[in-house]
């Protein structure tokens, strides 16, 4: 392969096939590899125009009949936490985050797979082994970390870090402009403690400390349950074809 393809990213069409969002539509999508040393600025400049990164590929939807995914991202210096996230909040107080090297672990992998058989047992990811999951971590030319969550221990204050099993992991892309969330997972059996809302709640938290203005959350489907959570997080912006615009309730 040629430098010249490298640096230059060339796009691709999906064949049609059933949306896993809605009911009787069909999806496709437009991708590109994410490699060579551009890769980073390439990722950067993709995610501002809508699209998504799932190991060495960026993607966005090409649908022919249906417009309905929308680009999210939460504007984390104007966000404050409602009364229910506050609640989300203080349930999780005895949690510690870690930001950890893009390594896979088997620990991560027994949690991804419980995440996988309990929440998405029908999905397209529930055949992932442990190589799968080895390059959905580890397969990136782009600016990622991984960021695991553990409960707080008797040395915490000490050392800083939390104990006992792995509660949560977040496999998060940092942009010129924000964290991108591609994809986390979490203890099952921990419903109470609203650990997808959770892990939203702390990466906003986090780009403030950064400096960075944005989360992004990547697609909200209206008419969607599976995607009906990313609305409560506000203000937000959507991409549109006028750009990035704050979302309006009654737009």
């Amino acid at each position: 392969m040629t430098k010249h393809s490298l640096d230059t990213p060339q796009f691709y069409l999906t064949a049609p096939q059933p949306c896993p969002y809605l009911r009787g539509q069909q999806e496709r999508k437009v991708f590109t590899h994410l490699i060579g040393e551009k890769a980073p600025q390439i990722n950067d400049m993709l995610t501002h125009g809508g699209f998504r990164r799932s190991q060495n590929i960026a993607y966005r939807p090409a649908c022919e009949t249906c417009r309905a995914c929308v680009s999210t991202r939460i504007i984390a210096d104007e966000f404050e936490p409602s009364r229910n996230m506050r609640r989300t909040l203080k349930r999780n107080s005895d949690l510690v985050s870690k930001q950890v090297l893009p390594v896979p672990t088997s620990e991560q992998f027994s949690l991804f797979r419980s995440y996988l058989d309990a929440r998405h047992w029908d999905g397209g990811m529930v055949d992932m082994t442990s190589l799968d999951y080895a390059m959905m971590v580890e397969d990136t030319h782009v600016n990622t970390m991984v960021i695991e969550y553990r409960r707080r221990g008797p040395d915490t204050y000490i050392t800083g870090e939390g104990s006992g099993p792995l509660v949560a992991v977040a496999l998060t892309d940092v942009l010129n402009n924000g964290l991108s969330m591609v994809y986390s997972f979490f203890d099952p059996v921990e419903v109470s403690r609203s650990l997808g809302s959770y892990l939203i709640l702390d990466h906003v938290e986090r780009a403030r400390r950064m400096g960075l203005p944005y989360v992004y959350l990547g697609y909200w489907v209206k008419g969607s349950d599976k995607m009906d959570y990313k609305i409560r997080f506000r203000p937000q912006e959507h991409l549109t074809l006028s750009g990035w615009v704050r979302y309006e309730e009654d737009d």
